[in-house]
């Protein structure tokens, strides 16, 4: 199995292959260089490995995807995850626009309010310009934080589809 893994303090994650060989055997695989591990598992997270001939007592506390492991007396801190896991937090990962961003009218209707001015400082999700379509009111919002930089709604002037209304950059 796939894991990724990422020191506290790290960018990039780490590639972690773990292939059980039966026997609490294990051929794990870090970044390309391949150990043989034999493994067991002792009271309280404790595991007692034998690593390419080298011995090594080992403690694990887990919190959530975080592992703390405890070896020769210090612990560090790694995030793991499967592949399926880190599929799953990109999917959910929040994004930010950058650059120049257009907004436009959803749909054809008439501008009932402009809620700022030429260059003004707008925050991501603040109301720009409000739209009036098959009679609702629609509040079109700032999809960035930044400043207005061109303003083409006018209160009271009819918008196709599409029609620009303002930039934010």
């Amino acid at each position: 199995m796939r894991y990724f893994t990422k020191q506290q303090g790290q960018k990039e994650a780490v590639p972690v292959d773990l292939e059980p060989l039966g026997n609490d055997q294990y051929k794990v695989t870090v970044n390309g260089k391949t150990y043989q591990v034999d493994a067991l598992m002792l009271e309280h997270g404790t595991m007692t490995m034998l690593v390419d001939g080298q011995s090594y007592g080992v403690e694990f506390e887990e919190n959530g995807d975080e592992v703390g492991v405890l070896l020769r007396g210090q612990v560090t801190r790694f995030d793991v995850a499967d592949e399926r896991r880190l599929r799953l937090r990109a999917a959910t990962a929040g994004f930010s626009v950058e650059g120049k961003q257009l907004v436009t009218a959803p749909m054809p209707g008439k501008v009932v309010k402009v809620l700022v001015k030429v260059g003004d400082e707008v925050k991501e999700g603040q109301g720009l310009v409000v739209v009036e379509a098959m009679k609702m009111e629609n509040e079109l919002k700032s999809p960035k934080a930044g400043k207005v930089t061109e303003l083409f709604a006018k209160e009271g002037t009819a918008v196709e589809n599409n029609a620009k209304l303002v930039v934010v950059e």
